[in-house]
This record gives structure tokens, C-alpha cells and sequence, in this order.
């Protein structure tokens, strides 16, 4: 949620043409986040958010949208795409593929309770059952394929002694790849932190920006959501009420088989090292944008090493 594309009133008139949803009556660009461009667009009639999509192309984002909008008629507090009057979920706005999605009321909780925790590890668990039923795949883009292929970049930025961890770190995740393949797995939301969730009155209103989706282990996917929400931010070490809160919630709507308690260590390991990677690759090689500010890589560097010297158990989550 950044700011790379520059849009006028005439550009979001334009954009409204494809719909039924009312006219323009003002825009705002969104700063924070690093992907692609967003901004509240107001008609009156609705709020909205109209993203401008910098990286994926048109034949990818299908299933992002369509995620999305399969999990909201599955009763999921996930704010819907808006189809076009010709039935598109996509429109062209200068020459980039972009959507309007619903904008859903409440704020992201900067500090959340246990309480917080537990709502949300409840509505990932019904997220994970629910996407059983989503009928199309798309690999996770981010995931260790992807992470592999930064080491090259990345090493002449980094100094010995953080290229040797992730190095090494790279190394132990792809021997723990073959084990993930049993693992259950299916459609996951992979960036599930703090600022893609809004509360309303304490309680859960909407789940944002599925634009990181994917195929993958939903054990990944709450480790991602573990490791934002469940920790002390200085230290990345677990807070544990918060992520007993987290852990039960979750497994109540959907227990953990007997192949995914032994492979929850790595799989924490695993989520703080996707992010540790993209944060590098933003900081050390980044994109022009007129709102944009690089996220400290030491934050999820911290993470890693809090789960590799405390490593995450089944008795941290109940």
C-alpha cells in the first residue's frame, strides 16, 4: 500500500465509468505497505479502496480476487471485490491492471490483546476450512523458491556474519521442504500482520489485502500471523499469553494433525525468514514511490533468531 502511480480526479471518473457504484466524489493515497498502489476512493454512494497493481500482471490476479470473494460468501469478515457492470473483476487504469474493493469500517489494533489474538486465530482457522472449497491454485510467490533467489543480490549488501545466517538459514529451510509436502495445505492469506486486520467497537470488522495469497501449508500461514501479532516487538521473543490465546483459538476451529506439532520449530523459522528476506530486498533494492518508507530488516532478523534459540512448541499455543 504505496504510492507509485499518480491519479487525478478525471483518472478515478474514468475508473468509475466501469461500475454502478455512484460518482467521485474525492481520492486519497494510502501510504503505508510497499506493493502496489492504493487509495480511498469516496462516491456517494460508498468508501472504497482502489488498488493500482505495480508487480502482478492481469492473468495473476484472478485468484486473489476471486479469493477474496469466495471467502466473503463463505461468511468471513473479508471485504469483496466489485465486479464491473460487464462482470470483471479488473479494469486497465494507465496501462496497470487495478480493482475496487469494498472499504470495510475499524482501524488496525497497533497493540492487540489476547483478546484480539484469539479473534483472529478463530477467523484464520475458518479461513484455511473455508478455502477447501476456493477451486483454483496458485503457488505462494513469496515462498522458498522465491527467498532462494535473493541470496545472490542480497550477499554483497550484508556482512559476513549476516550472510552466513542466511545462508545457513536458506540451506536448513530446503532440507525442511521435503517434510512440508505432507503437511495440510491449501489457499492462505501469507501476510496476515497487524495492519491487514481492522476492529470496530473490539471486534474483528475485516481481513485486508490478500495481494501475497497463495497455495501453501496453513501451518506457514499461522506462523506468519504468530510471529506479527503474538510477540514482544523489541525482542521478537513470543508473548506468551498472547500467543496461548492465538493457539487455542485456532486449534478449536481446526486442530493441528499429528505431522504439523513437529514441524512447527522450522515452520516459525520459515515465516520470519520470508519476511526477513523481502525487508532486505526492499531496503538494499528499492522501488521509486511518491509515499514510501523501506521497513527495518533488523526487526524480523530478531524474530529469526528468537525462533531458532527458543523454538516454537505446542506448549507455547495452549
Amino acid at each position: 500500500m504505496a504510492v507509485y502511480t499518480s491519479l487525478d480526479a478525471s483518472d478515478c471518473e474514468a475508473l468509475l465509468a466501469h461500475y454502478d457504484v455512484g460518482h467521485y466524489l474525492r481520492h486519497v493515497g494510502i501510504g503505508a505497505g510497499i506493493e502496489n498502489t492504493n487509495y480511498f476512493l469516496d462516491t456517494h454512494q460508498s468508501r472504497w479502496v482502489l488498488t493500482v497493481f505495480e508487480r502482478l500482471t492481469a492473468g495473476q490476479l484472478p485468484y486473489y480476487l476471486e479469493l477474496a470473494e469466495h471467502l466473503a460468501r463463505q461468511g468471513l469478515p473479508v471485504p469483496a471485490p466489485q465486479r464491473t457492470r460487464a462482470g470483471e473483476l479488473i479494469v486497465t487504469l494507465k496501462g496497470k491492471p487495478a480493482a475496487l474493493v469494498q472499504r470495510v469500517p475499524g482501524q488496525d489494533v497497533l497493540w492487540p490483546t489476547a483478546d484480539h489474538c484469539a479473534q483472529m486465530g478463530t477467523v484464520l482457522a475458518r479461513m484455511h476450512l473455508a478455502g477447501r472449497l476456493f477451486g483454483h491454485s496458485q503457488p505462494n510467490l513469496r515462498g522458498l523458491p522465491w527467498i532462494a533467489t535473493q541470496l545472490e543480490p542480497l550477499a554483497p549488501h550484508l556482512p559476513a556474519d549476516l550472510r552466513q545466517l542466511l545462508t545457513t538459514e536458506i540451506a536448513a529451510q530446503q532440507d525442511f521442504a521435503v517434510r512440508c509436502a505432507a503437511l495440510p495445505a491449501g489457499p492462505v492469506h501469507a501476510d496476515l500482520f497487524r495492519d491487514n486486520a481492522l476492529f470496530e467497537a473490539g471486534r474483528l470488522s475485516g481481513i485486508i489485502d490478500f495481494y501475497f495469497a497463495g497455495n501453501d501449508t496453513w501451518l506457514f500461514d499461522f506462523c506468519v500471523t504468530l510471529n506479527d501479532w503474538c510477540i514482544d516487538q523489541d525482542s521478537g521473543l513470543l508473548d506468551r499469553d498472547r500467543a496461548r490465546a492465538f493457539g487455542s483459538a485456532y486449534q478449536f476451529v481446526r486442530p493441528f494433525t499429528d505431522n504439523e506439532v513437529p514441524a512447527l520449530a522450522l515452520m516459525a523459522r520459515l515465516a520470519a525468514l520470508r519476511f526477513w528476506v523481502s525487508r532486505l530486498s526492499d531496503w538494499y533494492m528499492p522501488r521509486a514511490a511518491a509515499l514510501l518508507t523501506p521497513k527495518d530488516p533488523t526487526h524480523f532478523e530478531r524474530i529469526l533468531r528468537a525462533r531458532q534459540n527458543s523454538p516454537l512448541s505446542l506448549a507455547d499455543l495452549s
